[in-house]
């Protein structure tokens, strides 16, 4: 699958051991999330937007409503940073200088480019779907062609991207070690709960497969 090659925006110079460029990593830690906050400019002023995405191959999808500010502004050919972030745990250490977290984060730099031709923003909401729940496209109704008008998709290219990693214990001073102070690490991962259905779910339709044995991608 071969590696990203770090530019001048996604080497990492803060604890440069912790970068990672390995595509497969990356698109595992996409492959994983839900979330990805699309930073981008506005008149001359910086804005961050949380949002949902999907991928499909080197290609990120984002998508929304056809009057969507952020959409506007991105689907012009605008550069935008989109970062992904999975909090694995609280790193707590003996000093307070020394707490941490244990995560695994995405960032990519780029342009958006407006996905216009039907077909394959058809195939971007298949992909988004799918993101969110494997196996939902083949069962809901899907969009008609106003619902397709009224909503817009931005394609972004997964060239200039990198990952940074922490994992491990806290790391003390040495002098800190003899401390009695508890010192460790609290796990933190996405819980999931009972599906609910619908209130208005007719009766005898039963729950699918992949609802009652939802997971994420290497949780």
């Amino acid at each position: 699958m071969g590696n990203f090659v770090p530019t001048e925006r996604t080497q990492v110079h803060r604890l440069p051991k912790r970068g990672v460029y390995s595509r497969e990593e990356v698109y595992r830690i996409l492959d994983e999330g839900l979330v990805c906050h699309v930073g981008f400019i506005v008149e001359g002023k910086p804005v961050v937007i949380p949002t949902g995405y999907g991928r499909r191959g080197d290609t990120l999808y984002i998508h929304g409503s056809a009057a969507s500010r952020m959409l506007q502004a991105i689907g012009t050919g605008a550069d935008v940073c989109i970062t992904v972030t999975l909090l694995d745990g609280l790193v707590l250490a003996r000093s307070a200088f020394h707490h941490s977290m244990n995560y695994r984060s995405v960032v990519i730099f780029g342009t958006a480019t407006r996905v216009d031709d039907p077909a394959t923003k058809l195939e971007a909401l298949d992909i988004f779907t799918e993101h969110i729940a494997p196996g939902r496209w083949r069962d809901v109704r899907h969009p008609t062609a106003k619902e397709l008008q009224a909503t817009m998709v931005v394609s972004i290219p997964l060239n200039e991207v990198s990952a940074k990693i922490r994992t491990g214990p806290p790391i003390d001073d040495a002098e800190d070690y003899t401390l009695p102070i508890w010192a460790g690490v609290v796990p933190l991962k996405l819980t999931l709960g009972a599906a609910l259905p619908d209130e208005r779910l007719p009766k005898g339709i039963a729950i699918p497969k992949y609802v009652a044995n939802y997971t994420r991608k290497g949780s």
